[in-house]
């Protein structure tokens, strides 16, 4: 029988998931694996506030230096998320030679290559399989399962946040205030949902996936990123009426040494597996040659989700032991690749105007688009009403990012248009 001791760090939602998952299965995990899992030491700083129910022998503690001090102690999870002290603390531990998992996204994102070399350097394994996707083995699936693939576009709804909201605008009718309302009291959402929203916990994922398919580390603040604060109802109600859903998607492209990352809502065909995605389900479309296209999907919020990616990483620990490098450590990166700007990217846009119901204002918009080379594929607009202000459809053919920018920048500044455009872009998937 393999004994692993554990020094958890970070009893919130995931740490004690991790807790309850651990007791459940402990039958299990030594009769199948024929390894049983201790929690030596639990540090949180609101451990009297906590349950603790179900700990056992397990010292509790405030201090994080009881956790990393303790040579008995074969593995540390931190689950604290954030950038500091979690990157002090996973440097302490894999200097004092432990090995590590964290579900922290953000660290990974930020700080991989450096903590990848450290690993190596300490001869420890760092495991972060619920960063992307919580419980579904999206990063194992990449650097084990298919890793002999050349990986060409990722396509990724990986905010279960996100897609719960949009979900819940296209099948109640809710505002994205009333659906994140609703998230918040089913728990899919934190009290401060900012980074789901305005996509940047969907940037830090993509930054792994990025790194991980194509071998670049990425700096956050180079992928282009938009929120969903600014889909209202009727931005679903014409994309349904299209044929169309809107995705909250992470995007990544690599054509020759060039990569684009993107994050931000997107059109897509309701004939798209993707599209099927909904509520807090997450989903990873990847085209790989000679493969060809993959789909994983699995619940990506929720604490037994994110529980479910830790105790994975625990027993491939178990299993692996020291013996050989781990895949997703690799910190050495392909030579010559760039990052595409924004402007640089062409797509096709879907445009909502909202104007005043006057004679000859489609003419108007439709010559400043013109002039800046934007063609249209198709307009819809509202029955004629003079004294109210009604919606204007667009559907562009391919055009740069820039370029439609200018052009909107002019039309948001004619009398009759009474909001600021609405562009989303559209993306062919098959």
């Amino acid at each position: 029988m393999t004994k692993i001791n554990i020094g958890l760090i970070g009893y919130g939602t995931v740490g004690s998931g991790v807790v309850k998952f651990l007791s459940n299965r402990k039958s299990f995990i030594k009769n199948k694996f024929n390894t049983e899992f201790t929690i030596r030491t639990l540090c949180d700083l609101k451990l009297p506030k906590k349950n603790t129910r179900g700990l056992g022998r397990t010292r509790l503690t405030k201090k994080v230096q009881d956790v990393l001090d303790d040579p008995k102690i074969d593995i540390v999870i931190e689950l604290i998320g954030g950038l500091h002290p979690a990157k002090e603390i996973v440097v302490k531990a894999l200097n004092q030679g432990k090995h590590v998992i964290t579900a922290n996204k953000a660290l990974i994102a930020n700080s991989g290559k450096e903590l990848f070399r450290m690993a190596k350097k300490q001869n420890c394994h760092l495991y972060f399989e619920s960063s992307v996707g919580a419980g579904t083995p999206i990063i194992k699936t990449i650097t084990e399962g298919i890793v002999g693939n050349k990986f060409n576009s990722i396509y990724g709804i990986i905010n279960g946040t996100c897609n719960f909201i949009l979900s819940e605008m296209t099948q109640r009718n809710y505002s994205v205030a009333q659906a994140l309302t609703e998230a918040q009291k089913k728990g899919f959402a934190e009290s401060n949902p900012t980074l789901d929203i305005n996509g940047m916990d969907s940037v830090h994922k993509l930054a792994i996936l990025v790194y991980l398919t194509f071998g670049k580390f990425i700096d956050v603040n180079d992928i282009y990123r938009e929120g969903i604060t600014h889909i209202s109802h009727d931005d679903i109600e014409h994309a349904t009426s299209l044929g169309l859903s809107i995705k909250l998607l992470a995007i990544a492209k690599k054509e020759d040494k060039n990569i684009e990352v993107r994050v931000h809502p997107t059109l897509i065909s309701k004939n798209h597996p993707l599209a099927s995605i909904n509520s807090i389900y997450n989903a990873v479309y990847m085209n790989t040659d000679p493969l060809g296209s993959v789909l994983l999907s699995g619940e990506g919020a929720g604490q037994m989700a994110a529980a479910s990616g830790v105790i994975s990483d625990l027993i491939n620990f178990a299993s692996r032991g020291n013996n050989s490098a781990l895949p997703c450590n690799r910190y050495s990166e392909a030579s010559g690749l760039k990052i595409k700007k924004i402007d640089q990217i062409k797509t096709k846009f879907y445009i909502r105007f909202m104007v005043t119901d006057k004679p000859g204002i489609l003419s108007v918009i439709t010559g400043i688009l013109g002039k800046h080379g934007i063609g249209i594929n198709s307009v819809t607009q509202k029955a004629h009403n003079p004294t109210s202000t009604v919606p204007v459809i667009m559907l562009t053919d391919y055009t740069s990012e820039k370029m439609l920018r200018l052009a909107l920048n002019k039309i948001h500044k004619l009398p009759v248009v009474k909001s600021k455009p609405v562009a989303i872009r559209m993306e062919k998937l098959w």
